[in-house]
């Protein structure tokens, strides 16, 4: 039997980029002559939902509701009905003429969203600034809609995740077992006639689904449920970044109903070896890193030693034959880093496969895709993207690494300037100090726009206790650096690690304040810590000062663990205010604010002079002058 097989990214992912598994396993089981198709459920689901002919059907189900909430939409339905093929098609494609239409007076409802637009906002000057107001507004046209089904119509309905609330620390199968023994909602019967048509049309018989987050978990299972009842001998598998890191333990077998394998870490040798067992030429103790059911129990088929596909060997990704048309560019959050995960299209691409540098002790360094470090050659990646640009036409890169290795960053640059290829490009990185200025001015000069990087709690003691190998001063001196060069700035911000005092977290505030104000960084984003059960600080809790509470391990997902820190501070109550500023600093605002301004209980001054930032950048200066 030759196999098909069909790769499917459940819903929902970004919606104005295709998420990349798919388009490396297809490269890589094509190259072995392994016939391949693939659809991004995600936004073919999207661009079902957000069109007149199904806005009147969301509307018709909440008619039948007793209690609505947002009843200003239902007030104005007619209006949203009547906009919506012409906005997503503006969000699609981005033409001046449509923007214009799109600002008229009462061209779009006035929701509960745009009532409240931000009028303030300083758009560029000539077409592009029309284009960024109208997007802007778009967007928040079409989250008005988006509240609205969620609220009436499907509880689960979010722009990038689908039911993700069930599938968080789902340490037990129960909830989503009895969520689908529901009736499908009108979004799920829609996602399964599109998934039908999809196989109709491809006749696989293989369906894989990668699942990268828990917002993909039920919509894949939901999928999968229904493949089983209509097309019996077809088989499915599960894999992705949601499999990795919470289904290690899998032992509750009820899965299976809906799943015939499940793989672990890299795809490439697991799915090679499901073909070849379908394909009757090897038995099924052969295969790799794949859960199955045997005897109504979970066994985990591991041959030893695992197959090596090494990341310098591995073809390109294939993207071609994704609906890159349908992909929408969405603009809620105006500043110009930030807009960059919701803007734009956007070839993902792996410099190098795991950390080079996998010591943090919140990461998961224990695990594959973060501990098996692999790099490849600079000639070896660019070949690679000239054939993704042949296959996608964008020429828009984002180097989707845990953290790109700054020796391949200047490989890469020079590489990319040496061969006239042009492209603009992002990538995640640490903030070390190789990143000195000539090595930031040859990353600009091949086409890098922007970096992310960790700068976490911004506390030194902090720092330090989870080896992350860098300090506020080092921090500062980088992002200047990349600043200096028009290189953007977004920096990772964490509260609440173990033993972080509230001095600490006020103190980590002012220097995320001082670094704005200072033009280091330009974009940020707050995460409240969270064990997990592959970190160092998961697998020896009393080493950092904190007691895991659970949950009870069920026999499904184990990953996010719960603990008490007796030390630390109550972390979730200074939640609302460092949010708060941070909404400030990202629009430059807000700088001359006092920390207790954005608090609504008293908090300790911050220990920090109001230099302290000034002081590093002074350092850069006088050891400039030095050296000349």
């Amino acid at each position: 039997m030759q196999s098909k097989i069909l790769f499917i990214t459940p819903p929902f992912t970004q919606l104005n980029t295709a998420y990349p598994a798919g388009a490396y396993l297809k490269g890589f089981l094509e190259a072995h002559n392994i016939s391949v198709a693939h659809s991004d459920l995600s936004i073919e689901l999207f661009t079902a939902i957000f069109t007149s002919d199904f806005l009147s059907t969301v509307f018709d189900e909440a008619d039948d509701l007793q209690h609505f909430q947002y009843p200003e939409v239902i007030k104005m339905k007619a209006q949203y009905i009547a906009r919506v093929d012409v906005v997503i098609s503006f969000l699609q494609k981005q033409t001046i003429e449509a923007a214009i239409k799109i600002l008229e007076n009462n061209f779009l409802p006035l929701g509960h969203r745009l009532a409240k637009v931000n009028t303030h906002i300083k758009w560029e000057a000539g077409d592009q600034g029309i284009i960024d107001k109208a997007k802007h507004y778009a967007t928040l046209y079409i989250e008005e809609i988006g509240d609205f089904i969620q609220a009436n119509v499907d509880e689960f309905f979010a722009f990038t995740k689908y039911a993700e609330q069930i599938a968080t620390s789902a340490s037990s199968f129960d909830e989503l077992d009895t969520f689908l023994s529901y009736q499908p909602t009108i979004i799920e019967e829609k996602m399964l006639d599109i998934l039908v048509a999809k196989i109709e049309s491809e006749k696989p018989n293989l369906v894989c689904f990668t699942i990268p987050f828990p917002g993909n978990l039920f919509a894949a299972l939901r999928c999968s449920q229904f493949i089983k009842q209509l097309f019996p001998d077809v088989y499915v598998a599960f894999g992705g970044g949601y499999c990795n890191t919470e289904l290690r333990a899998l032992e509750d077998a009820r899965i299976f109903e809906f799943v015939d394998f499940i793989s672990l870490d890299d795809g490439e040798g697991p799915l090679l070896k499901i073909v070849n067992y379908l394909e009757g030429k090897i038995n099924i103790d052969e295969l790799e890193r794949t859960f199955v059911l045997e005897n109504d129990k979970v066994v985990y088929k591991n041959k030893l030693p695992n197959t090596i596909y090494h990341h310098k060997h591995l073809p390109a990704p294939n993207y071609s034959d994704l609906p890159f048309d349908k992909y929408v560019s969405f603009l809620d959050v105006v500043n110009p880093m930030h807009r960059m995960w919701t803007d734009a299209r956007w070839n993902k691409l792996t410099i190098s496969h795991g950390c080079y540098w996998k010591q943090c002790s919140f990461c998961d360094v224990s695990l594959d895709y973060i501990g098996n470090y692999q790099n490849t050659t600079a000639v070896d990646l660019v070949n690679k993207i000239e054939k993704i640009i042949t296959d996608t036409g964008i020429t828009g890169f984002h180097f989707v690494d845990e953290a790109a290795p700054p020796k391949m960053l200047r490989a890469l640059s020079d590489e990319l300037i040496k061969r006239r290829v042009n492209i603009t490009w992002w990538t995640n990185i640490r903030f070390e100090k190789t990143f000195d200025f000539d090595l930031c001015q040859l990353m600009a000069a091949s086409g890098c726009i922007a970096v992310t990087g960790g700068l976490e709690v911004a506390s030194d003691r902090l720092l330090a206790k989870m080896k992350k190998g860098v300090d506020i001063a080092q921090v500062t001196r980088v992002t200047h650096h990349f600043s200096e060069n028009n290189i953007m700035v977004h920096a990772y911000l964490m509260y609440g690690f173990p033993t972080q005092t509230e001095q600490e977290t006020i103190d980590s505030l002012e220097v995320v304040r001082q670094l704005f104000q200072r033009n280091c960084i330009q974009s940020a984003f707050w995460h409240q810590f969270t064990t997990t059960i592959h970190s160092p600080i998961g697998k020896n809790p009393e080493d950092f000062g904190i007691q895991i509470t659970g949950p009870v391990f069920k026999g499904f997902a184990q990953n996010d663990l719960y603990h008490n820190d007796p030390q630390g501070a109550n972390h979730p109550k200074y939640t609302k205010g460092l949010n708060l500023a941070l909404q400030d600093y990202l629009n430059n605002t807000g700088f001359n604010k006092d920390l207790q301004h954005w608090f609504e209980f008293p908090v300790a001054t911050t220990s920090h002079p109001k230099g302290l930032i000034d002081s590093f950048l002074s350092e850069i200066v006088s050891n400039h002058v030095e050296s000349n």
